[in-house]
């Protein structure tokens, strides 16, 4: 871990105190305050990332002269000059990350926050909020550009019988009961051993995905693997343990279907799913894992079942509203000294079209 630097800064709201990396203990104690803290916005979270990719700790604590504190989840690159680096409150893949505050926050110290981000010296910053952030700090960000993403989560108010009745449609609960009539074992671990397991299925639906994306399948397994190694998932299971949970359906001894599901506090995340489509669709097993999940959710008193991101108007976010998931905006606030995301964008645009590439 870095050693921890202070500095006093002017900011808006007065002089703040800041430190960082964030000391651990302040993280967590402010994490499990915060009623809306999610798993990614946890010390954790930091460090699977840490782990498995080119990232330092840059993480944030302010301490305002009223008193109040916060920290900001950030990571910075590795083995590059500070001025062509990042400072990322998630990298792309990682999903959401922003200020984790127990107590209310004024505009003052939330202007103070990205004042404070401005003078960075890193080529970028961006921030990406969780849903129930974006009116307060989302005005703070006038500096930073609005990047839209959106979030899609289950209300688990009223315990699994008001889910089940009122939020899941009718035709998911057909597809669930099919599940349930089929010949399908499920199994959860929670010690990482089913890892294997699901990675079997994620270079499966590899294949697929390529297929369905007109993507050259080459390219996309380099893409998908390098996005989303082995180790990553090996790493978030030993370090999150019981709160990590890898869900998977059997056929005839073949795993047919699987989906991680990492839990924080109140709230549940599905984080990834896979499947082989030959095996899972006859017996429905992707709806019975989510209902599973989402019922255990609610066993363990969770408040919300995050259910990530998908594009508004695609298929894959009308399957996941059926199971109640309402969609949240969840922007990402970037800030660039030479527009290389633009640039980028630009890129893969060009790109997609000469390969006629479908986003899901």
């Amino acid at each position: 871990m870095n050693a921890a630097a202070e500095l006093l800064i002017d900011t808006p709201a007065g002089l703040a105190r800041v430190t960082a990396p964030a000391p651990r203990d302040a993280w967590w104690e402010l994490a499990g305050k915060d009623q809306n803290t999610n798993p990614s916005q946890t010390p954790l979270w930091l460090d699977c990332l840490c782990a498995t990719g080119p990232y330092r700790d840059a993480s944030r604590l302010y301490e305002f002269e009223r008193g109040h504190r916060l920290v900001l989840p950030l990571v910075s690159r590795r083995r590059r000059p500070r001025i062509l680096g990042t400072d990322e409150s998630w990298p792309a893949q990682w999903g959401i990350g922003g200020p984790v505050c127990p107590e209310s926050v004024s505009p003052a110290e939330a202007r103070a926050v990205f004042t404070d981000l401005a003078r960075l010296r890193a080529l970028r910053v961006a921030v990406r909020l969780r849903p129930t952030d974006e009116a307060l700090w989302g005005h703070a960000a006038s500096a930073f550009s609005p990047e839209p993403h959106m979030t899609q989560m289950v209300d688990l108010d009223g315990g699994f019988g008001t889910v089940w009745e009122q939020r899941f449609g009718r035709r998911v609960r057909r597809e669930i009961r099919r599940g349930e009539r089929s010949d399908v074992d499920v199994e959860v671990d929670r010690t990482g051993r089913l890892v294997p397991a699901f990675y079997h299925l994620y270079r499966k639906s590899i294949v697929r995905w390529a297929a369905q994306q007109h993507e050259p399948l080459a390219l996309a397994r380099l893409r998908r693997t390098r996005e989303f190694p082995v180790r990553r998932l090996e790493e978030v299971a030993a370090r999150f343990g019981e709160d990590c949970a890898i869900w998977v359906a059997w056929c005839g001894g073949e795993p047919a279907a699987a989906c991680v599901v990492l839990r924080h506090g109140g709230h549940a995340k599905l984080w990834r799913s896979a499947m082989d489509r030959e095996l899972a669709h006859p017996v429905r097993a992707i709806p019975l894992l989510y209902r599973l999940a989402i019922e255990e959710a609610c066993d363990t008193a969770c408040r919300t079942f995050d259910m990530g991101e998908s594009a508004p108007g695609s298929s894959l976010a009308e399957f996941k509203a059926s199971f109640g998931a309402e969609a949240f905006s969840s922007p990402r606030y970037l800030r660039e000294r030479i527009p290389v995301s633009a640039a980028d964008r630009r890129l893969r645009t060009a790109v997609k079209r000469l390969i006629r590439f479908e986003d899901p």
